[in-house]
């Protein structure tokens, strides 16, 4: 899906979230990704093969 230079990682590479964003919905809460990954804004993420990846927020401080 990715044809920009430089290439953006794989759906099964650990940066996975770095890839450009190619249709953003914010207002829904998610964004598709140029390797086919859906990441929510909750930082869940759908990957191509339907594999899900729950939600991993950093806990806030504690005070």
């Amino acid at each position: 899906m990715c044809t920009h230079t430089p290439k953006c990682p794989s759906a099964d590479s650990p940066d996975r979230e770095a890839a450009i964003v190619v249709a953003g919905h914010p207002e829904q809460g998610w964004s598709l990704l140029c390797n086919a990954v859906v990441l929510f804004e909750d930082t869940g993420e759908l990957l191509p093969d339907g594999k899900v990846i729950a939600p991993h927020r950093p806990f806030a401080a504690a005070a």
